[in-house]
């Protein structure tokens, strides 16, 4: 149990990762980058079976770069019965992995809601990976692309793909695109942190639960840097066990840090914090949770870690049905 003092002091907290000087340059050049690709997709019957009130369907498409990329597509058959659109959720996945399969996805249809999840290239779905990062491959798509110029990052592309799935999304037909919604819990809030801020026009709420990717100079300093964070310490020990070199890696992972991306969010935000998360530490979610400048709530659940929190899907179901 975290104690009143300890609250305090995470409530207070700013994180300990500086945003580099060209931030906001940098990724305004690369969603022009993103923008500028081809836009190639097809939306085709998935091999799963659609029932009679969702149609399950498969999006491929190209990625900024060429690489081909997958999502899953799940759409109510006209919940209203007056064919008017219906509301969109983008949902990221947790790391590593793929997306979450048709029957859990099925639970956003259920609401009425449309529902896109992508695969992340590399991480065990089926969406293509291209590859040629600077440095180690060894472990960790935090660090793939390290050695490198930050542009080719593994988290940067995987932005920029996100960015053309938002193209997709505005070309499908019967979406309303006043009411698109962005869900992640893991690497999915991190992620879905990113796609808010990087398509304001687009976003219009975000149900966000303990975002990894959150504020990488204290995970390093507070020898947090396991499990999912585990190529940090990797790299440092490998390619800079004196820390010399430390200010000049953290500087280039500035670039994806959820931190650094909080100050860009314009759309309503509900974020959710288990307290004895040992994956992702508290304190860098409050980090990000403090950063943010938009309408916010945060929920707090001090038995839960790095876990399936029932009680916040629910307010996840609330939340996106609120009335703005």
């Amino acid at each position: 149990m975290v104690s009143e003092a300890e609250l305090a002091r995470l409530e207070a907290y700013r994180g300990a990762s500086a945003i580099p000087d060209d931030f906001d340059e940098f990724w305004d050049e690369r969603m022009a980058e993103a923008d500028a690709a081809p836009l190639e997709f097809e939306v085709v019957p998935a091999d799963a079976p659609s029932t009679p009130t969702c149609r399950l369907s498969d999006i491929w498409f190209r990625g900024a770069r060429g690489e081909k990329v997958y999502a899953r597509y799940l759409r109510p058959r006209d919940p209203a019965g007056d064919g008017r659109p219906v509301p969109l959720v983008l949902r990221f996945h947790g790391y590593p992995g793929r997306t979450r399969s048709w029957f859990e996805n099925c639970s956003f249809a259920g609401m009425g809601f449309a529902d896109i999840t992508m695969d992340n290239p590399g991480q065990g779905g089926r969406s293509q990976d291209v590859g040629a990062y600077a440095g180690t491959t060894v472990a960790g798509h935090v660090v793939l692309g390290l050695d490198g110029d930050p542009r080719d990052l593994y988290y940067v592309r995987l932005h920029q793909n996100v960015r053309v799935l938002c193209r997709i999304v505005r070309e499908l037909p019967g979406i309303d695109l006043s009411r698109v919604c962005v869900y992640g819990d893991s690497q999915g809030g991190g992620v879905g942190l990113a796609t808010c801020a990087l398509n304001p026009g687009l976003v219009s709420r975000a149900a966000i639960l303990y975002p990894f990717l959150s504020d990488f100079r204290a995970v390093w300093e507070d020898g947090a840097d396991e499990v999912a964070y585990e190529g940090i310490r990797y790299y440092s020990r490998w390619f800079d066990a004196d820390g010399s070199r430390a200010d000049e890696w953290l500087g280039r992972l500035g670039y994806i840090d959820t931190l650094s991306f909080a100050h860009r969010v314009r759309c309503d935000v509900l974020f959710g914090t288990g307290l004895a998360d040992a994956v992702c530490p508290p304190k860098t979610q409050f980090a990000v949770y403090n950063a943010l400048t938009c309408e916010k709530s945060h929920i707090l659940y001090p038995d839960f870690g790095h876990e399936e929190i029932p009680a916040f899907d629910d307010e996840v179901l609330r939340f996106f049905w609120r009335e703005a």
